[in-house]
């Protein structure tokens, strides 16, 4: 059974795609669907709840939810694709460096990710975020730094198995450069597993942006960002559960849709854990 077919077959899988691209779709064309400004204000919309004009109701400043909801899902696939995009380059190239070169190389590069290991995610990234400052630029680099370690400590599993093949030791013997043999042979095989665990890391940044945002150290008002309006709307939970109800809910299923999107992947990726769905 092939991969395309194990993710037509995997109910996790149709699912997973269905709710993202959903989302993705709504919020890319968002300029196009959403029915009024994400900025705009209105006395009559303030706490107004979610009715025919206004499906998701209006916030404490009189602001369409759905409007800001579609508008922040941009903001949050965006910082989260480039947070992982800095840290799987850089974990992957560290682990890449340290796993095939070993020596002093390895321990040194280990002894890098040892020490953003001592900080669990969330908070290497508030250290990085105390550092720079406050600002979605600053969320983007702390999540991606945060994201490091676990990209290197993967990579540098995968090589270290790889590097003792037939294959790799052939274009050893050839006189292949330790450059080439590593991007031409080492990492093209050790990319599976790398791809199933982009898509889950996916979901684990958008957590952590929407947590800082959550925090005030990421998107500032009036920005409308996911974690953000949760925050801004739990003062009034008991008056308006919409305000950060539905932001909320949109940014679980996102992950949750992530999630079962990359344990699909696992299963068509990997041979010894495919199992007939």
């Amino acid at each position: 059974m092939g991969m395309l077919s194990v993710l037509l077959h995997h109910r996790g899988a149709v699912v997973g795609l269905s709710v993202l691209v959903i989302i993705i779709v709504c919020t890319v064309f968002a300029p196009f669907i959403a029915p009024f400004d994400p900025y705009a204000q209105s006395a009559l919309l303030r706490f107004q709840p979610p009715s025919r004009e206004h499906l998701m109701g209006g916030d404490q400043l009189g602001r369409d939810v759905l409007t800001r909801v579609l508008y922040g899902g941009q903001i949050s696939l965006r910082v989260g694709l480039i947070s992982v995009l800095i840290g799987s380059i850089a974990g992957i190239l560290l682990g890449l460096l340290g796993g095939y070169l070993g020596g002093w190389v390895d321990s040194l590069v280990m002894r890098f990710i040892d020490v953003l290991l001592a900080f669990p995610g969330i908070l290497l990234a508030l250290v990085v975020i105390a550092a720079l400052g406050t600002g979605l630029n600053n969320v983007v680099i702390a999540v991606g730094v945060a994201l490091i370690p676990a990209f290197a400590r993967l990579t540098r599993g995968s090589v270290l198995s790889i590097r003792e093949e037939v294959y790799v030791e052939a274009s050893q013997a050839i006189g292949a450069t330790s450059l080439r043999i590593m991007f031409q042979h080492v990492l093209p095989n050790a990319i599976g597993p790398i791809i199933v665990f982009i898509t889950l890391q996916l979901g684990r940044a958008i957590l952590f942006a929407a947590g800082l945002s959550f925090l005030g150290l990421g998107a500032q008002p009036p920005t409308p960002e996911w974690g953000l309006m949760c925050s801004q709307g739990r003062k009034y939970l008991g008056l308006a559960w919409w305000v950060s109800t539905f932001p909320g809910l949109t940014l679980t299923f996102l992950v949750i849709s992530l999630n079962l999107i990359g344990d699909a992947l696992r299963d068509a990726l990997d041979p010894q854990t495919r199992r007939i769905i």
